[in-house]
């Protein structure tokens, strides 16, 4: 898999309805481990809540958990999830937390209020593509290295690091895709004379 869907950055948000309150925590997590502590910092934050449903996905293990925590059974977490899942997001978790307010809200209530919940905490979050990228350095004279920058810019790469001695050498990184492109126009433009070396692989972020 070159590229996967997750939220952007943590967030909170609030919605109100028939006076109870429903605070939604959203955060990015990578592993069970991370997951786990992202629910319970929020369980002890809001410890005097009613509810603390939450749910989580992760490329690892191509885990998902979710839990009502007390909510009628299938009204809850499950609706939580159901909001990661259609989004097509992993490697997140989301608390929605609630304050009962006094007003049932009947099974397709809660389900409804679970779902437009979470679905405010992702949209506040946001979403991001993390796309596999190669991470590369070249090194070439300084009369080629005034052509580098565009080429860089044509195939999508960032420049990590770049050292000026007797020659130049620029560390980037760029969509993995882009790297045959890249290394042929490279050959080309230069005679041969410059060659890309790949140093690593990881994951990066590019807004959906």
């Amino acid at each position: 898999m070159n590229s996967y869907l997750t939220l952007e950055k943590a967030a909170e948000t609030e919605y109100v309805v028939k006076h109870s309150r429903f605070i939604t925590t959203v955060a990015p997590v990578e592993t069970n481990e991370q997951a786990v502590q992202f629910v319970a910092s929020v369980r002890s934050r809001y410890a005097d809540a009613t509810h603390n449903v939450y749910a989580y996905v992760l490329r690892e293990g191509q885990m998902k958990r979710y839990s009502d925590d007390g909510e009628p059974q299938g009204t809850a977490g499950m609706p939580v999830l159901d909001v990661l899942l259609k989004e097509g997001i992993t490697d997140c978790a989301v608390v929605v937390t609630r304050y009962f307010g006094g007003i049932l809200l009947g099974g397709g209530g809660l389900v409804r209020a679970y779902s437009h919940s979470a679905k405010l905490g992702v949209d506040a979050g946001g979403i991001i593509r993390m796309s596999l990228c190669a991470v590369l350095s070249l090194s070439c004279d300084y009369s080629f290295y005034g052509r580098v920058p565009a080429l860089l810019t044509e195939f999508g790469a960032i420049t990590e690091d770049t050292q000026f001695a007797d020659d130049v050498t620029v560390v980037f990184r760029m969509p993995i895709e882009n790297v045959p492109g890249f290394e042929k126009e490279l050959t080309e433009r230069s005679f041969g004379k410059c060659k890309a070396n790949k140093l690593s692989e990881k994951f990066d972020a590019i807004k959906k």
